[in-house]
């Protein structure tokens, strides 16, 4: 992604970022998403009250967390280093606290943080 954000695993999710209940496979070490996207459904839709359907005897209570604006972004990667200075190393933290790869050249941009996503 352009962001440096990894997508791979289990804090996969660029909005839930560390706040996922993404999960791995028993047998095959992938990483499996069931049910993580009714968190993003409205608050009465039919789906997050289905018992049976979905997750077994659980009902979605989350509220999908809102999109970080640019500014807050920036806040998490200001000491990331920038992409093309350093080749591809992972950071302290990578894959328990984040999964930041890289700091993109988009935000020596001076417009950059103020876009929204």
């Amino acid at each position: 992604m352009a962001s440096g954000w990894s997508t791979a695993g289990v804090m996969g999710c660029p909005i839930c970022m560390d706040d996922t209940r993404a999960f791995h496979l028993q047998h095959s070490r992938k990483t499996c998403y069931f049910d993580c996207h009714t968190q993003f459904l409205p608050a009465y839709h039919s789906y997050r009250r289905n018992k049976k359907t979905f997750t077994k005897n659980y009902v979605e209570d989350r509220v999908a967390r809102s999109r970080l604006t640019g500014d807050r972004i920036l806040d998490r990667v200001v000491n990331i280093s920038l992409a093309v200075e350093i080749p591809l190393v992972l950071l302290d933290g990578y894959g328990s606290d984040h999964k930041w790869t890289k700091k993109s050249i988009f935000w020596d941009l001076p417009y950059w943080s103020t876009t929204q996503p």
